[in-house]
């Protein structure tokens, strides 16, 4: 076995979207990426915690902004810049469905995911729904209910 199959890739969640948001459906994207922003999304320098994207209409395109990918030290002045914008890449009909979705009030599309598909860097974005304080609440007491059954039945003998 070769040590670049026996390598792991990095998977680079955004963690808190999942809790600031209804997640009502998802859309695996491709992802236009430099040579250096590749080597800095496989050493895992990556924060998807402040990103978000945009849809254009016309042309139909869509585009990943304010994410933050690590500077690759040996790149130097050849590297990139560590916020730009990034161009996702979709189907057409699933760049126009998405901009209809989203023209309605309180929906947003957020990056949940940074992973690799074979050789392809892959974005699973989600159009989201925020939550309220009520909603956040009611997330935090299932979780620790959750916890606490697992906890119990870890101790339980069989």
């Amino acid at each position: 076995m070769s040590k670049k199959s026996e390598r792991t890739l990095p998977t680079i969640e955004n963690r808190k979207a999942r809790f600031d948001y209804h997640i009502d459906e998802t859309l695996e994207c491709g992802i236009a990426l430099m040579g250096s922003e590749v080597k800095s999304v496989r050493a895992g320098q990556v924060s998807l915690g402040e990103g978000y994207v945009v849809v254009r209409d016309d042309p139909p395109s869509i585009s990943l902004i304010n994410v933050d990918i690590g500077e690759y030290q040996p790149a130097g002045s050849l590297g990139h810049r560590r916020t730009r914008s990034r161009v996702l890449l979709a189907r057409k009909k699933d760049i126009v469905r998405l901009a209809k979705i989203i023209s309605k009030k309180g929906m947003t599309i957020v990056p949940l995911k940074l992973y690799f598909k074979g050789p392809w860097a892959k974005v699973l974005i989600g159009v989201a729904r925020g939550k309220t304080h009520t909603d956040k609440r009611q997330t935090i007491s299932q979780r620790e209910a959750k916890r606490d059954i697992d906890r119990a039945m870890s101790k339980r003998r069989p």
